[in-house]
């Protein structure tokens, strides 16, 4: 997983990667320092870190479905406005979604901060993120350069924020409040990978 995240995209053409997560692991924004490494490495996960920006998620096989998009600066879907780059990406998940019997919305607005959102992913909302019932389910990263920009996008299969409270050393409430913001999905991954793959442009 640590390799994916610090590839360097050619961005010679569209490209999709799908990223298998083998062991449980620890994805860290690129801000996020080296302290929350050493704890979660103490628990047992590995710990990769992120080129696009955002906080951390907790990647389990069976909770977790990881894929990227590599998007030269040339491509028709490129946009200029970082605000509404993720759109597209967002209606491709949503029709996905739709395929498989599950009614989402996508979140047009500017970034939503709650109060631990710079630790946690899934407890913020940012554009081109879908909700299920007001609770997230997808996230959507980029980190953009001038040959393109890589989409980073993972999908709740299952939502248990009790081991980030731990990790991150939150106070007990932070367990319901993120339970609260975020829902699994209960949809199959390969299933999830088809519905999307019809939807791709």
């Amino acid at each position: 997983m640590a390799e994916i995240h610090q590839l360097e995209p050619s961005y010679s053409q569209r490209e999709l990667l799908v990223c298998p997560i083998e062991k449980p692991t620890l994805v860290l924004g690129s801000g996020q320092d080296q302290a929350v490494a050493q704890r979660a490495e103490e628990l047992g996960l590995e710990v990769a870190k992120r080129r696009s920006g955002g906080a951390a998620v907790l990647l389990r096989a069976e909770d977790v479905f990881w894929v990227d998009i590599l998007l030269p600066q040339k491509d028709p879907l490129w946009l200029d406005d970082v605000g509404r780059a993720t759109w597209w990406l967002g209606q491709v998940w949503a029709q996905a979604l739709k395929d498989l019997g599950v009614e989402a919305e996508m979140h047009q607005g500017p970034l939503q901060d709650t109060e631990w959102s710079s630790k946690v992913c899934f407890a913020g909302l940012g554009p081109g993120e879908l909700t299920v019932g007001g609770r997230k389910v997808v996230g959507v990263s980029q980190r953009r350069t001038r040959k393109g920009a890589r989409f980073q996008c993972a999908v709740l299969l299952a939502w248990e924020p009790q081991e980030l409270v731990d990790i991150f050393g939150l106070p007990k409430r932070a367990t319901t409040e993120l339970a609260d913001l975020a829902a699994g999905l209960d949809v199959p991954a390969q299933d999830l990978l088809a519905a999307f793959l019809r939807r791709l442009p």
